[in-house]
Formats: C-alpha cells, structure tokens, sequence
C-alpha cells in the first residue's frame, strides 16, 4: 500500500512530491515578502515628492482657479453673455464648496499648531 496514493488523485512518485513541496515552500516564501512591513521611506522632496508646502500651494491655487472661473461665469451671466442658469450655479456651489474645505483643513492646521505650542518640553 503507497502511504502517498492519494496526493493529485493518483499514485505519485517522490520527484513529483519533492516538486510539490518546492512549489509550496517558494509560495509561501513569496506571501511572507508581500506581507512583510517595509521601512517606511521618508517623504521629503528629496525622494522626488512634493513637500508639504508644495502639496498646499497647489491645493490653494486649485481652490483659486476655482474661484475665478466661478466669477467669470457669474459676471457673463450678468452680462448676459452665459444664459444657463444652471452652470452658472454649479460654478458657484463648487467653488463654496472649494473654499468651505479650505477652511476646515486651515482649521485643522492652526487648532495642530496651537496644541504643539501648548506642549510642555
């Protein structure tokens, strides 16, 4: 009686089991690469990423194109030069909206700073 008859439904031989067992072991030599945790890089603009200024910089000049689109749209529409109402609204709501998010994450930053300021050294 062969103790590994039933491996693959059929009977198989020693290579094909030590083959078996190499694939296995590379598998799961392979899962442990993925899953293992990295160094973390740092982010500096050394590494070729945006600094954090940058990142803010375009973010502000994004919300100010915004903007700027918004009142040239407003000021054709009182012109009478755009006549959909509902651009000229959309234009509007996103740019309120723009700026609403602006002003949380300039929230955010100045109540992290002035808990920073208020920590003991």
């Amino acid at each position: 009686m062969n103790p590994v008859g039933g491996i693959g439904g059929g009977g198989g031989s020693l290579e094909q089991i030590i083959a078996l067992r190499k694939q296995i072991i590379d598998r799961s030599q392979v899962l442990k690469e993925i899953h293992e945790p990295k160094p973390a890089e740092p982010t500096s603009s050394a590494t070729g990423g945006p600094s954090f200024g940058e990142s803010l910089r375009s973010a502000l000049d994004s919300v100010n194109s915004v903007q700027a689109e918004s009142g040239r749209m407003t000021a054709a529409y009182e012109r009478g030069e755009e006549t959909d109402i509902a651009k000229v609204m959309l234009a509007r709501q996103e740019s309120g909206v723009a700026f609403e998010a602006t002003l949380q994450v300039r929230n955010k930053l100045l109540a992290a700073y002035q808990e920073t300021m208020r920590m003991g050294i």
